[in-house]
């Protein structure tokens, strides 16, 4: 009976496969519609790169081939933008991908129930908080004339800093920043794959005499490492994708040679000044770059550990 009703399932055509899911096919829709128009639709004006487009329609702009490229690869900005971009997200993937993992690790090993929940809560406020609010936080806090970091400097007999003025202070805030806001929410993840982990393992750990530290180094890390793996990949995917609204809000004339990235380069030159055919090619090139990353690391971590996006 069994083998007679698989048999029957496999006999069934397309459409009735979609037939038997149309309520999770109804669920779905809501979701493809969001990709098709936001992010399938729009990549038409990936043209504009090889255009030279001022208005109307794109496709009646004249073809100029490879010409926004070259002059974006030789161009004295394109080596301190290139960079930026890569040093930023290298930092940012450095102390913002394990302190996550660091943090659900601590909490598991906790066993107060309430202070658990409560270290929980309070970790993951800052990742509702807008970027405006926390850079506004920062500008207030980092003052030179009243803010009260520079007021205890002042207090203790140092000179007030410009922390927004001065370029060396700009990578450790906009990291420090980030990581602040993001970890307790990244966790989450990490906290839920731990939540699934297989008890018995850690009882049979227990058994063989392992302490806390064993059985974390053990036990609790292999049975992320899965997880681990899958958001590095997808992480590093993102290299060349260094957010510019909070690096706007942060930088100044003044930071410019360690804060300009090619996200911001790309709204000064297509919204601020209109040369979108150029910012366009700017974009399709991080985009390119990006999916290069993507692959290859995809691969070499499939061919290593055998986990993989596909």
């Amino acid at each position: 009976m069994v083998q007679k009703a698989v048999s029957a399932r496999s006999k069934k055509t397309f459409w009735q496969k979609c037939w038997d899911a149309k309520v999770l096919l109804l669920m779905m829709l809501p979701g493809l519609a969001y990709y098709l128009v936001f992010h399938y639709a729009p990549m038409y004006g990936v043209l504009m790169a090889f255009k030279n487009y001022k208005s109307g329609s794109i496709w009646a702009a004249p073809w100029v081939g490879f010409k926004w490229f070259e002059q974006f690869f030789s161009s004295f900005y394109f080596g301190r933008l290139l960079g930026n971009t890569l040093i930023i997200s290298l930092l940012n993937l450095i102390f913002s991908f394990p302190i996550p993992i660091m943090f659900a690790l601590l909490l598991n090993e906790m066993r107060c129930r309430p202070y658990k929940r409560l270290v929980q809560t309070v970790s993951y406020l800052p990742h509702f908080i807008s970027v405006v609010v926390v850079v506004g936080m920062l500008r207030t806090m980092l003052s030179p004339t009243d803010g009260v970091v520079n007021a205890i400097i002042q207090a203790m007999g140092g000179q007030p800093i410009n922390f927004f003025g001065t370029a060396k202070y700009f990578r450790p805030l906009y990291i420090g920043s980030g990581v602040w806001q993001t970890f307790g929410w990244n966790s989450i993840i990490y906290l839920a794959a731990l939540t699934n982990a297989d008890q018995s393992l850690y009882e049979a750990a227990r058994i063989d005499g392992a302490n806390r530290w064993q059985q974390l180094l053990h036990v609790s890390i292999p049975c992320i490492l899965p997880t681990m793996v899958i958001l590095l990949i997808m992480q590093l995917g993102k290299t060349m994708s260094v957010g510019y609204e909070k690096i706007i809000l942060m930088y100044e004339p003044s930071t410019y040679e360690v804060a300009d990235v090619i996200s911001t380069y790309v709204y000064r030159r297509g919204v601020v000044q209109g040369q979108f055919s150029f910012s366009t090619a700017i974009g399709l090139f991080n985009s390119v770059c990006n999916m290069i990353l993507l692959v290859a690391v995809n691969t070499i971590s499939r061919r290593i550990s055998e986990v993989s996006l596909w």
